[in-house]
């Protein structure tokens, strides 16, 4: 568990799936967080249940985003190659604008550094100023790599920052 000024983040807890289906279900979240496509609410269970489930085992990392004890995002390892991770992070848009991502992703960042990784990356669709701007103000570095990934039907062009250990 990590706590900052105003969060913690932790693993995810199994009485917090009506939060986590609000996330993983948020028509703004789904803009930019690649999720499937949930014809129904309840399409979201299974995808709740596992990521709770792959949070508390240690081979994985997810974690929830909490403030007063209430689940407002997740942080979750997308891939790892060698001894980078790179980690993806969504925040329920009634919490967009407070600084609450760019906190959890400062206290994640030595984390993951902790559990052994040499670097962390992130990334954004450029269409995602917030986002990108969350990865700068957490002292992540900008990086000349960048992919174009179809995601709901549009091509959308994905910037990278990264935070390596000892800088």
């Amino acid at each position: 568990m990590i706590e900052t000024k105003r969060l913690t983040i932790m693993k995810i807890r199994e009485g917090d799936q009506e939060a986590g289906l609000n996330l993983l279900t948020n028509a703004i979240v789904n803009q930019t967080y690649m999720l499937p496509d949930f014809e129904k609410r309840e399409d979201a269970i299974p995808l709740f249940q596992r990521l709770q489930k792959m949070s508390v085992e240690d081979k994985r990392y997810i974690r929830g985003i909490y403030l007063k004890d209430h689940l407002i995002g997740y942080a979750n390892e997308v891939e790892i190659i060698d001894n980078a991770v790179e980690l993806g992070y969504l925040i329920h848009p009634d919490y967009h604008g407070q600084g609450y991502m760019t906190e959890a992703l400062t206290a994640l960042i030595p984390d993951l550094f902790a559990r052994g990784f040499d670097e962390v990356v992130c990334g954004a669709f450029e269409e995602n100023p917030a986002s990108l701007r969350v990865m700068a103000k957490a002292g992540m570095t900008l990086l000349e790599r960048s992919d174009e990934l179809e995601y709901r039907g549009k091509v959308h062009r994905c910037i990278y920052y990264s935070s390596k250990k000892g800088n």
